[in-house]
């Protein structure tokens, strides 16, 4: 190689080098860098913050929702059953919905009400690893005591609102179909465990589907063995589109399933039901039709969502293609959750309606803020990009209060 031509090539290489650092410096003015961020006033984050017990809700609320910004932290999962708890002592909620499979969901909603099996095994039939945990299990227990006492009517019930998972949902439609003496020899050809038979286009799906669902109606089958047929619709035409509209088209089939499940619970007589999901799809606002922004819109006043935010977390995640889980620590960025950690509180609730207009701290929840997000993957990338697992957003314009955890900690999966 001719000295010129190498001495061309270390120029071309440090001077990329160079772009990549600037652009990276750039991304990280805007988005937040390495650290932990600027804090939000102290002093008026201690004023106003209270302990989660103290959470209230408006009278005139119909769906209340729970995120969380992490799948893997003991702490998140755990809130589910605190808040849970609450609204169904203080609000007269008896309908626990989450985002899981709905057949799955069936089987823990069978479970609580009496049926064969354990805890432990019950989570399991949800369909996700990150529900197969200790938390999870204590929630569904909660559920099941609770039941054994409670008069007609007053039972809780649990709901499942996604359409990833279709092994519960499809064996169970199979169940009713031959209960009801209806044919089902197409149905059992196009379902086949997990996925649905691949000699089936998305247009053959659907006939196939909306055939069982009109002799389903003809035959008086319940609202509940009806739905596991939307369910498959909706699971199919997911997997028929492209992968870069399929989270705007779930979020919008996870609405439309919430809207079902609170019509349910109000033919009942039950008039608010309690929903719990990734930060990223209960809030009201984002960059695309969240399953919460649909709901609020279409709830107008009645929706009311509690975000949730961790200061440090290690948090339980699968790495890589190979998909094995390990614990990876992260700080979110955000000045009111490191507010929380240097006001000394391990977790507290912060009601953004009770925050005066005038104050420092008012500021903070409504200017656009860097917030820690984190799903069911890791990459390498979040190391060296941070905004990678940030959210930046106003605090005000996504949520009606938080929740904020200072030194989140990971979940164990029980079983793989």
């Amino acid at each position: 190689m001719k000295k010129g031509t190498r001495l061309f090539k270390i120029r071309y290489i440090i001077f990329g080098f160079l772009g990549v650092a600037l652009l990276a410096s750039l991304v990280f003015m805007r988005f937040g860098g390495f650290g932990t961020g600027e804090t939000a006033n102290v002093e008026e984050f201690a004023e106003y913050a209270q302990p989660v017990e103290n959470l209230f809700i408006p009278e005139d609320k119909k769906i209340i929702a729970l995120g969380e910004a992490t799948h893997g932290n003991v702490e998140f999962q755990q809130l589910k059953l605190e808040v849970f708890k609450q609204i169904v002592e203080q609000y007269d909620v008896r309908a626990f919905a989450l985002e899981g499979d709905y057949g799955g969901c069936e089987q823990v909603n069978q479970y609580i009400h009496g049926g064969e099996g354990t805890a432990q095994e019950a989570a399991a039939a949800i369909g996700f690893a990150i529900y197969r945990t200790d938390e999870m299990a204590e929630l569904i227990s909660y559920m099941r005591e609770y039941n054994e006492s409670a008069l007609e009517g007053e039972d809780i019930r649990f709901y499942g609102f996604d359409m990833q998972r279709i092994s519960y949902t499809s064996q169970s439609l199979l169940e009713a179909c031959t209960e009801l003496k209806i044919d089902t020899t197409n149905l059992q050809k196009l379902v086949e465990g997990e996925n649905l038979s691949g000699e089936y286009d998305f247009s053959a799906q659907t006939e196939v589907l909306t055939q069982v669902k009109n002799e389903l109606e003809n035959n008086s089958a319940s609202n509940t063995t009806i739905h596991y047929v939307n369910m498959l619709l909706q699971y199919c035409e997911l997997q028929s589109i492209t992968e870069s509209d399929g989270s705007a088209l779930r979020d919008k089939f996870m609405a439309e399933n919430v809207q079902w499940i609170l019509q349910q619970e109000q033919q009942d007589g039950h008039e608010r039901i309690f929903v719990t999901g990734h930060n990223s799809h209960v809030a009201k606002w984002g960059s695309f039709d969240s399953m919460g922004k649909l709901l609020s819109k279409q709830i107008e006043n009645g929706y009311y969502v509690i975000g949730t935010d961790f200061y440090r977390t290690e948090n339980n995640m699968p790495s890589g293609t190979s998909g094995k889980r390990a614990n990876q620590v992260f700080y979110s960025y955000d000045p009111l959750a490191k507010a929380s950690k240097m006001a000394g509180f391990d977790i507290c609730w912060l009601d953004f309606s009770s925050i005066p207009d005038n104050s420092e701290l008012y500021k903070s929840i409504s200017q656009y803020t860097y917030m820690g997000t984190l799903g069911e993957r890791y990459s390498w990338i979040m190391r060296i990009l941070p905004p990678s697992y940030r959210m930046f957003q106003p605090p005000a314009v996504l949520y009606d209060s938080m929740i904020f955890v200072s030194d989140a900690t990971p979940t164990i999966i029980v079983t793989e």
